[in-house]
């Protein structure tokens, strides 16, 4: 394992070890992590993420033909992911979570995905709440790291992003950001192969089929372990509960991750909240890099606070 993967997996096991709390999903605005929500001090989160596809074409038969094995499968979707996360800073203006998610198997898909099956992957973000310092116009701003695993050259992506949020008056929020991976994961790389590793299983010569972009695209395996992100979020239909809290109905988000990697790319959709503690998130999510994630698919996440 690279350095970058020592420090950073040491460092979250440090953030468990110190909160005292073992717990994942990072809070997120849609597909990445482009938000400065963090979970409250002891409010436990759980959320379950699909990722499937609706319809079927040429290209997706052709992909799950015997002949390739290693081809994207757009067809596929993801393995299920179901993630707790919680808040464990007990203070207004310095807050944190910690979490873990697991996820299950997957097939026909790309060999690094495939591998992410039966996985643990771990995150923690801390930050500030919007005007903590300085007066109300004061930013949101957050340092997080997230897919945290122990798969040498695949789970070990060890993203660390950094973002800045500001809510927009009645016109929503926006969250904007930047983030820097472990270059030892093949996911992090173009079309998820490694040009010189030992394991024949990411190596780009290995990959029977590079998603249309032709057998000698001289990208495949380029290192693509840093980009940006960008997050908006609105929420409308105010209502109010039985004691009194109010909370948004309903909430349109979109975001965006740029680079051609497994987190590249975004989507948009809508939040129903059945009460302020429980929603559901639809939409589309279309990816920068098809040969590592295949084609758009549909998402639905359920999200329960308790």
């Amino acid at each position: 394992m690279k350095p970058l993967g020592w420090i950073t997996i040491s460092l979250l096991f440090l953030i468990l070890a110190v909160s005292g709390t073992a717990s994942a999903t990072p809070s997120t605005t849609y597909w990445t992590p482009a938000t400065s929500d963090i979970q409250p001090f002891n409010v436990w989160h759980i959320g379950v993420d699909n990722y499937f596809r609706l319809s079927q074409n040429a290209t997706d038969t052709n992909n799950l033909a015997p002949s390739n094995t290693n081809a994207p499968a757009r067809l596929d979707g993801f393995p299920t992911d179901v993630g707790i996360t919680v808040g464990v800073l007990p203070f207004e203006k310095i807050q944190m979570e910690v979490g873990i998610d697991g996820l299950f198997p997957a097939t026909r898909v790309n060999p690094a995905i495939r591998s992410i099956g039966n996985s643990l992957l771990g995150n923690a973000k801390i930050g500030t709440p919007e005007g903590a310092f300085f007066g109300s116009w004061f930013p949101a701003i957050n340092v997080g790291i997230f897919n945290v695993g122990t798969k040498t050259e695949i789970t070990n992506m060890n993203i660390v992003d950094f973002i800045i949020g500001k809510t927009l008056g009645d016109f929503g929020r926006i969250h904007g950001g930047g983030y820097y991976a472990n270059p030892g994961s093949a996911l992090m790389h173009q079309s998820g192969c490694k040009n010189g590793t030992s394991n024949v299983q990411f190596s780009c010569s290995n990959l029977v089929n590079n998603g249309g972009q032709g057998a000698g695209d001289t990208d495949r395996g380029r290192n693509q372990n840093s980009g940006g992100m960008v997050g908006y979020d609105y929420g409308f239909w105010k209502v109010k509960d039985k004691e009194g809290n109010e909370y948004n109905k309903w909430m349109f988000a979109a975001d965006y991750a740029s680079g051609k990697n497994f987190i590249g790319g975004g989507g948009f959709g809508m939040y129903h909240f059945f009460n302020k503690d429980i929603s559901l998130l639809t939409g589309p999510v279309w990816f920068n890099d098809h040969v590592i994630n295949g084609g758009w698919k549909w998402t639905v996440q359920l999200d329960i606070n308790f």
